[in-house]
């Protein structure tokens, strides 16, 4: 069992019992009404998903200083992120080179959260070079001047 889910009112009203539940999982979520659900976890699972990611940043980081392990993680991102396949080589070796780096800052710093930004950014132009009609649009001189004046 990998998560349950609750109410935050039900942990409120029933801690125990609610609290019980995690037993046999690895998280809890929490539903809120009107805000952003929870997740609850234990502290040493916590540490063991951190730890997990530090093992397998370094482990990307360190592949990524050999040509085969560059060769290998290449092979590998389309799978990972279907949508890679729609950007140009240099920009997936590009992006391979920024996810790596990006998963080891993330684990010093204990913070997902660039990582998330990172794949979102990528995805996009991804979706920019999977649509001619856009890649075109943006990528097309229009003769128009934008400069400073054109944000007054």
């Amino acid at each position: 069992m990998t998560a349950v889910e609750t109410s935050l009112s039900e942990l409120l009203n029933r801690p125990k019992a609610t609290l019980a539940t995690l037993r046999g999982a690895r998280r809890m979520v929490l539903r809120r009404r009107g805000a952003e659900d929870l997740v609850l976890t234990t502290a040493a699972r916590a540490e063991q998903d951190h730890e997990v990611m530090g093992v397998i940043s370094r482990m990307f980081v360190e592949m990524m200083r050999t040509s085969a392990g560059r060769s290998l993680v290449l092979d590998v991102l389309p799978a990972a992120f279907p949508w890679a396949r729609y950007l140009p080589a240099h920009e997936v070796r590009e992006f391979s080179v920024e996810l790596v780096g990006a998963l080891g800052a993330a684990t010093e710093l204990d913070n997902t959260a660039a990582v998330a930004q990172l794949i979102t950014e990528w995805r996009h132009t991804a979706e920019v070079h999977a649509d001619p009609e856009l890649y075109a649009a943006l990528t097309t001189d229009s003769g128009e001047d934008f400069g400073s004046d054109a944000l007054v």
